[in-house]
């Protein structure tokens, strides 16, 4: 009879805890909509990436046309820039989506063609860029208002009647504020761009929107505008100083700032030689890729590095997450670029093979990853 206390509470523990186990275990679903309820939780559970998507995107410099270089594309009584362009076509057109720094306006012969300083361009210039896969140009640069206002809205005017997307310099108020963006593969990517400055020019007081400047403030706020509209945010910037192969201290500083203000990858223009690659860590744990100076791609500069240019190629990769959506930039690829005596622009491997390893070396100087061509 002493012992009977204690076996009772040994029963009671048994029973207790048997029914703790069963209340622990998976219910099975009862119902089409419980049915329906614990596959999508188990999905979830189980898979480690519920959505996976990408797109390439590619980035060249400067289009920057001297006059040598439109009298070498005279043709019967207008202008073909094709044949420069031909044998880089292929690497252009591979890629998703395709942006390139229009650095003189097209305004075309109608207020007459001019170079250096003051540059304007035939037209038929966007259409070999149209030809050859570019699907959007950056017209924000110090060469944006070399010849006024109706340089560039007969630019604009082009633009849009060959179907090609522009930022950087608009027709009105309401044109600037329409973020351009592209979708592909179900990732949508925004497009911005800045300049430094416009040779002393300035654009009308009623007139700003003809002319992005860098302006922090305003960056940021259409960095975070862009973020609304899209999964990636691409900013082209012009500046640096011209024919330093390495950035500058301003050039740094202002690259961290768009990283850390929403940026995903930051192509620069302005020094008209290649600067190296560089990754930037922001605070909120995301890699930026930063391309410091593309160098120029189709000009009538020649040599110290002002001939070669080159194709940035990278990957934007959309992953969905238990909820959560992330972007992040990978796989970046160099293909550095020649252009010869009579304009054309060849990959530099084609052509000039010796000058390959000096090239990848700089451009990789900072990624020693970076994919670039070998011999």
């Amino acid at each position: 009879m002493k012992n009977m206390p204690l076996l009772l509470i040994i029963l009671l523990i048994s029973i207790g805890g048997f029914s703790f186990y069963l209340s622990n275990q998976k219910q099975e679903p009862k119902n089409a909509s419980d049915i329906f309820a614990y596959r999508n939780v188990s999905q979830h559970l189980n898979d480690s990436s519920l959505d996976k998507s990408s797109v390439t995107l590619a980035a060249i410099g400067d289009i920057l046309i001297h006059d040598r270089v439109y009298e070498k594309a005279v043709e019967g009584g207008g202008y073909n820039f094709n044949p420069m362009l031909q044998d880089v076509q292929n690497l252009l057109q591979d890629a998703d989506m395709t942006i390139a720094n229009q650095e003189t306006v097209i305004g075309g012969t109608t207020i007459g063609l001019s170079s250096y300083p003051t540059f304007n361009s035939p037209t038929e210039v966007g259409d070999a860029l149209k030809n050859s896969g570019i699907d959007i140009v950056s017209m924000a640069n110090n060469h944006t208002l070399d010849r006024g206002e109706k340089a560039i809205q007969n630019a604009i005017q082009h633009w849009k009647k060959i179907d090609m997307l522009y930022t950087g310099s608009y027709t009105s108020k309401e044109d600037r504020k329409q973020i351009r963006t592209i979708e592909h593969k179900g990732i949508t990517l925004a497009f911005l761009s800045y300049t430094y400055g416009t040779n002393g020019i300035r654009p009308p007081a009623n007139k700003p929107y003809l002319v992005n400047y860098i302006d922090k403030n305003v960056m940021n706020r259409d960095i975070q505008d862009a973020k609304k509209q899209a999964d990636g945010v691409v900013v082209s910037i012009h500046f640096g100083t011209e024919y330093e192969r390495l950035p500058n201290h301003t050039q740094l500083e202002l690259s961290s700032f768009l990283a850390e203000a929403g940026a995903d990858l930051i192509i620069g223009h302005h020094p008209h030689v290649l600067q190296p690659l560089e990754w930037i860590e922001t605070k909120d744990n995301r890699k930026v890729l930063v391309a410091y100076s593309l160098g120029n791609f189709l000009s009538g500069q020649k040599g110290d590095y002002k001939d070669i240019g080159g194709i940035l190629k990278v990957e934007f990769v959309k992953e969905k997450f238990r909820g959560n959506t992330t972007l992040s930039v990978t796989s970046p690829s160099f293909t550095p670029t020649f252009v010869d005596k009579n304009y054309h622009v060849h990959p530099l491997k084609k052509v000039k093979p010796k000058r390959l390893e000096e090239i990848n070396n700089h451009m990789s100087k900072w990624i020693p990853s970076l994919k670039v061509p070998t011999i």
